[in-house]
């Protein structure tokens, strides 16, 4: 059975770090696709008249894209046989710096309890942690 997790594994590995491979291609051209969505929905959220309009649209797309970064930086990260080695390389930085924007605010606008609880200040509400 430990096989069949090793090879999973493997297979994931060369998925995500080999782009000699049909299906790593595929992988990076994905992610190729989900930066340049990124970057589109930052540049319209700027634009006063779509901002304003569609300001959920645009929360809720980065938060999805942000999360999905998030995941591939974490699935790398487990992947590889030397995490902090990938987590201090010049692309594990590079991931870590392009999911940071997204996070910090809420660090800095809700602070950082240990209970789970936090407190918005504009609104004086209350937040569970998810």
């Amino acid at each position: 059975m430990a096989n069949e997790k090793q090879s999973f594994k493997d297979r994931l590995h060369e998925i995500v770090f080999e782009a000699d491979t049909p299906t790593g291609k595929t992988f990076d051209v994905t992610l190729l696709v989900f930066i340049v969505l990124s970057v589109l929905v930052v540049m319209l959220e700027s634009v006063e008249s779509l901002g304003g309009k569609y300001p959920d649209l645009f929360y809720y797309l980065e938060w999805g894209i942000t999360i999905l970064f998030t995941l591939e930086y974490l699935l790398r990260i487990w992947l590889t046989g030397k995490p902090l080695k990938y987590i201090f390389s010049f692309y594990g930085i590079v991931d870590f710096l392009a999911i940071l924007p997204t996070y910090l605010p809420q660090y800095i606008l809700y602070g950082h309890s240990i209970s789970g609880y936090h407190s918005c200040p504009e609104t004086s509400e209350n937040f569970q942690s998810i």
